[in-house]
């Protein structure tokens, strides 16, 4: 017997959505008078930031895996609200690259996360496609001349 689906609509699902990216930024350091903190360039402390992932978009809209997340985005109804999600953590991630302390973690979520990024330049892809197809065509030559 087919589960009922999680989620009736997808403002319910968006609204969990947003509150899920609120929850990422973080809160302002207020000290005992409730007056900002400021750090030593004259900026606010934020405490409690998080990055926003897939996978923790995931976990707060209640899924078990990154994949049901995935999954439910296969549903026509929810595939907008869902890759809006998802382009936002794309975007963020993408921002990362120039961040000395994020560029190795965005640059793997990036690769493994979002479709269209590579760590190969798109020649050296080519490259390695079209030496695959010599080699197999060679095969295939030498197995029709025996």
């Amino acid at each position: 017997m087919p589960r009922p689906p999680k989620y009736k609509n997808k403002e319910e699902i968006q609204g969990l959505i947003e509150e899920y990216f609120a929850n990422c930024e973080g809160e302002i350091l207020k000290d005992d008078n409730g007056d900002v903190v400021y750090n030593k360039f004259g900026e606010p402390v934020v405490i409690n930031r998080k990055p926003p992932t897939i996978s923790g978009l995931a976990y707060a809209l209640g899924f078990k895996s990154r994949q049901a997340l995935l999954n439910y985005q296969a549903k026509k109804e929810f595939n907008d609200t869902i890759a809006r999600a998802k382009l936002f953590i794309e975007a963020y991630t993408e921002r990362r690259l120039f961040d000395r302390d994020g560029v190795h973690g965005a640059k793997f979520s990036l690769i493994n996360n979002f479709r269209g990024w590579s760590d190969k330049s798109r020649d050296e892809t080519e490259k390695e496609t079209l030496e695959k197809l010599d080699r197999i065509l060679e095969g295939i030559d030498r197995a029709s001349k025996q």
